[in-house]
């Protein structure tokens, strides 16, 4: 069973930047396609960011495309997803999530593993 555990969020100003790693439990972490999503109170559950296994491809939402980068180090089992220019807007609990053997799609139904979450807040 892959583990997936997120950190990195919290309250940032408007226009400011973080962060958020996501650890794998997983030895082989290159199989996996990894993705991120957030979810808003009262809304559902979106795609962010996701980023393919051995050929690396990667995909954003057209909200953050420009603004967040999402890598990968398969040698620390850990993806990351760099948040720049944030807004109001990407407040939200971050997610990663991962699926075995697929190419990244922006589809939360697409991804068999995902962590506990971490928040992020942007606000002045």
């Amino acid at each position: 069973q892959l583990q997936l555990v997120e950190s990195g969020g919290g309250l940032v100003q408007p226009g400011g930047s973080l962060r958020l790693s996501c650890a794998a439990s997983a030895i082989n972490l290159d199989a996996y396609a990894i993705g991120w999503f957030r979810q808003a109170p009262g809304k559902e559950r979106e795609g962010v960011s996701c980023i393919s296994g051995s050929s690396g491809r990667t995909n954003y939402a057209d909200s953050v495309k420009g603004r967040f980068t999402i890598s990968r180090d398969d040698a620390k089992n850990t993806v990351y997803l760099q948040m720049n220019s944030l807004k109001p807007g990407d407040a939200a609990v971050y997610y990663c999530a991962a699926v075995l053997f697929r190419l990244c799609v922006l589809s939360p139904g697409a991804f068999d593993y995902w962590g506990q979450g971490t928040q992020v807040t942007v606000s002045s």
